[in-house]
């Protein structure tokens, strides 16, 4: 028969066990709403009484979420990106959103949930695309009131006032905010004035001996030199080798130009019979410059149409590890080509 003090001691094992599980239970829990609280229900910080937040066409909630952390703003993204894909189920929306001090990180992102939610429309025009690319975006910028987008291209111009035969080229990359619901013919006028400003002061402090015979021409090298490098630091180069061509009655054989002109046939890869094959714009075929841009210039690309550099190169191919190399002779250029190629072997290796 078990004594009292054997009793006492069954009892006190049943019931540590129990208060422990408990604490245990509580510590989660403690941890849970700490995580939860950092990272869902923190109020996303906030300069002043309100700011401005801009979203782009095709950020993510995911890049998102991962400057939220990179910046310390959050402790637990893994959280939000969980809350995302569970609760919000949609996409980050383009547009200039206003958060208020006080907001939650929680409330700021079912905000930029919807389109609706934005007081100022972002739109991005990157240097180099072409003005069809530029009307599909518009096209699909649901915070953009469509008037003139589904013109035939002459009556299009004819309706933005617009005194050229062909759009390519006549509207400046950059970053721009306008309000929601903003006509496309407003959005459209302010790229074009803003690209004619940026031709006007370069053309008036151009240098001299330039090939060109108008300052279209001028955009129109502008429009090819922003298609044959992303650096910055060559920009003068390339706009020289091409300067130095047309002086020399030179083709200026670029293959963005047939690329162009190729449309729809252009698949990603051009050929030897591309390179042969007529067109308007393969300068592989035509003498001098192309009829019209290629692209839309940026404003760093016309001022280096402008001012060529002072080099004697007529010739430059691609490094295989970004840029370019620039030659004066032939001989040059070929060798150049051929360590071209002896890079490219090397990591397909």
């Amino acid at each position: 028969m078990p004594t009292t003090k054997q009793k006492s001691k069954k009892k006190v094992t049943k019931i540590f066990p129990l208060k422990g599980l408990g604490l245990l239970m509580l510590g989660f829990i403690g941890l849970a709403f700490v995580i939860l609280w950092s990272s869902l229900f923190k109020a996303y910080p906030v300069k002043g009484q309100k700011q401005m937040l801009a979203i782009g066409t095709g950020d993510t909630y995911s890049g998102f979420i991962d400057r939220l952390g990179q910046e310390d703003k959050v402790s637990f993204p893994i959280i939000l990106k969980l809350y995302q894909k569970f609760i919000i189920h949609d996409t980050l929306k383009a547009g200039v959103y206003e958060v208020q001090k006080g907001m939650s990180i929680r409330q700021v992102m079912e905000m930029l949930s919807n389109s609706e939610n934005a007081q100022m429309n972002r739109i991005l025009v990157i240097e180099g695309t072409t003005f069809k690319q530029l009307l599909e975006q518009l096209k699909k910028d649901d915070l953009v009131t469509k008037d003139v987008l589904n013109l035939p291209q002459q009556q299009m111009l004819k309706a933005l006032n617009i005194p050229f035969e062909h759009p390519e080229g006549l509207f400046a990359p950059d970053t721009y905010f306008f309000a929601k619901g903003e006509t496309d013919k407003k959005i459209l006028t302010d790229l074009y004035q803003s690209q004619m400003k940026s031709l006007d002061k370069a053309w008036e402090k151009r240098a001299t001996d330039l090939p060109y015979k108008n300052k279209y021409e001028a955009l129109i090298m502008a429009s090819i030199i922003e298609k044959e490098t992303s650096l910055d630091r060559e920009l003068e180069q390339v706009s020289g080798v091409f300067v130095r061509r047309l002086k020399l009655g030179m083709r200026l054989q670029t293959d963005p130009t047939v690329i162009y002109g190729m449309g729809e046939n252009y698949t990603g890869n051009i050929t030897r019979a591309d390179l042969r094959t007529p067109t308007a714009y393969n300068t592989y075929t035509n003498n001098g410059l192309p009829p019209t841009p290629i692209a839309l210039p940026s404003q760093k690309a016309i001022e280096a149409a402008m001012h060529p550099d002072n080099a004697k190169n007529i010739y430059f191919v691609a490094t295989g590890n970004g840029g370019h190399t620039f030659t004066a002779s032939l001989d040059e250029h070929n060798r150049a080509v051929q360590d071209y190629l002896a890079v490219l072997k090397a990591k397909k290796d």
